[in-house]
């Protein structure tokens, strides 16, 4: 590893990622660029490996499948920095740099007092690729509690501020999703209250309070019972590899449910936007016999069939292959596509899968 003449930035030539991607795909890099502090980003990219190149972001790789290797350089933010910037009456400001690993964000946030992110419990990655995914789980998405993003926009090296309106967050959807390589992300703000009503509306965490013989939980309480759900229904990617969720919940208009409704009675169905409904994606690959199923070392995880997972040394091409075998297979019975949450580097999602 060398350093540039900024000590906040090392650089790695031919680098492994295989333990910064969770499906441990083998894989590497041309160069690996890890900037510990944001204001060393623009001469790191004024000099090589990233002048003129338009770099691959990563976080913990919990949220990418590399369908092959990287030709670009691969941009890593380590800084770790969280802080309360502004407290204002019951609810707060707090900070924390793209490289602080998220389930460590929220466990932090409730040892300060501040309730809001106990829902996004354990969700794996880094506090950067939040805003990017518009991570969501049990009934609450991160752009709901983002105040701003902390962005770096390469092509006129300005830092800048986004507001959540700027950051048109949408269901696993961003401005930084749709421009994928507009901007870095760099550190983000999030609007978190002191006490409130924590949200229990999404099926489970009620009756895991129940068990738990919880009556008024807090916030802690409810974080609690999410990781205890995700530990019994996710594999661990230090286990299996894996990215968590692979498919998204496809939302479709309301006839389209209705008639699927029809047919099978039993279906999961959730109100979307106006005219539209979202179903379970889980249900349509279960219902299909494919959890647990597998070839080779890509398949499906036994406890959730959302969940592609490599069980040893599939290669990225592998489990697209699997994955996109799976879908079709969803679309010809039910006539409903789905889409991968991760980013694929090296392929595109096939338009009839």
């Amino acid at each position: 590893m060398t350093a540039m003449a900024d000590p906040g930035i090392r650089i790695r030539r031919d680098a492994d990622l295989t333990s910064l991607n969770t499906f441990g795909v083998r894989v590497r890099a041309p160069w690996l660029v890890e900037a510990e502090r944001a204001d060393a980003l623009p001469a790191a990219f004024a000099a090589a490996p990233l002048r003129g190149a338009t770099p691959l972001v990563l976080g913990s790789g919990s949220n990418m499948l590399f369908v092959e290797a990287p030709t670009m350089p691969v941009l890593r933010l380590t800084g770790t920095d969280v802080r309360i910037l502004a407290g204002e009456g019951d609810t707060a400001l707090l900070y924390a740099d793209a490289g602080v690993q998220w389930h460590a964000l929220v466990m932090r946030s409730l040892e300060l007092g501040l309730d809001g992110l106990e829902n996004l419990a354990l969700i794996p990655g880094t506090v950067g690729a939040a805003p990017i995914q518009n991570i969501g789980a049990y009934g609450v998405e991160v752009g709901q509690r983002i105040e701003a993003v902390h962005a770096f926009e390469p092509a006129t090296g300005r830092m800048l501020r986004l507001s959540a309106a700027d950051c048109a967050f949408a269901y696993r959807d961003s401005l930084f999703k749709q421009a994928p390589d507009r901007f870095v992300v760099t550190g983000v703000e999030f609007r978190l209250r002191r006490g409130g009503m924590p949200v229990l509306g999404y099926a489970g965490i009620a009756e895991e309070l129940a068990a738990r013989g919880i009556v008024s939980p807090r916030a802690r309480d409810v974080a609690e019972a999410v990781i205890a759900i995700r530990r019994r229904k996710l594999p661990d990617p230090a286990v299996i590899g894996n990215a968590g969720s692979f498919f998204k919940n496809p939302i479709v208009p309301a006839a389209q449910a209705d008639a699927l409704l029809a047919l099978h009675p039993d279906m999961p169905v959730f109100r979307a936007a106006e005219g539209q409904r979202k179903l379970s994606a889980a249900w349509l690959i279960d219902r299909l016999g494919f959890k647990g199923a597998r070839d080779g070392d890509a398949g499906i995880a036994a406890s959730h069939a959302l969940v592609l997972v490599n069980h040893g040394d599939a290669t990225g091409r592998q489990l697209l292959d699997f994955a996109c075998r799976v879908a079709g297979a969803v679309r010809a019975a039910f006539g409903v596509a789905l889409e991968p949450e991760p980013r694929l580097v090296g392929a595109t999602w096939p338009t009839e899968a």
